[in-house]
């Protein structure tokens, strides 16, 4: 076997690890989610423009704003996590180009000058950062629950009323709680998905 990773670890990120529906009241603290920041800031953007956005839902107001825009099934599952994660892409991510990218600040002005260029570039890479930040709450030992069941347009006026960031998805953290874990749905075998030319 030619991966890496130790068996544990595998397990841990990958092949034991499921969408969470329920949560213990364990707190999920800041620095924890400052130590899933720190593993995750790494993914990969094009012209690493970083344009994800993490709004964390912790209090009892703020929740109950969230919840009100969640799916009918995704409401209670939402309403008792220890906290929630509202993943955003920054629209305006090209103004922190010159920083982010200082051998070539000019791309901002040139290359992203345009909002619908800057949505849909900003758009797939802030998704895969989303799957990043998935791994990393893993990776810290906590449990996931990635929805896209939601009023987006709800949700972007009652949080980002600015206009300069657009949801993504909505993820609920904290310890797995009792039947947190629904069975395994099956996947695609190799043969079905990767072609060698």
């Amino acid at each position: 076997m030619t991966v890496a990773l130790d068996q544990a670890a595998r397990d841990l990120l990958f092949r034991e690890a499921h969408t969470a529906h329920t949560f213990t009241d364990e707190p999920v603290t800041d620095e924890q989610m400052r130590e899933v920041y720190e593993m995750v800031k790494f993914a990969p953007t094009a012209f690493n423009q970083s344009p994800l956005r993490v709004t964390l839902v912790r209090s009892a107001e703020a929740r109950a704003r969230l919840v009100q825009h969640m799916s009918e099934g995704n409401r209670p599952k939402t309403g008792t996590a220890p906290l929630t994660a509202i993943l955003s892409v920054d629209l305006e991510f090209h103004e922190r180009l010159p920083e982010l990218l200082p051998h070539a600040p000019q791309l901002k002005d040139t290359f992203f000058a345009e909002a619908e260029t800057r949505e849909a570039h900003g758009t797939f890479n802030a998704t895969l950062q989303a799957g990043y930040f998935i791994l990393g709450v893993r990776a810290a030992g906590l449990a996931a629950g990635p929805m896209s069941g939601f009023d987006r347009d709800a949700v972007d006026k009652e949080f980002f009323g600015d206009g300069k960031q657009k949801s993504l998805l909505v993820v609920n953290i904290g310890r797995p709680g009792e039947d947190a874990y629904r069975p395994r749905s099956p996947r695609l075998p190799y043969q079905d998905v990767c072609t060698t030319l």
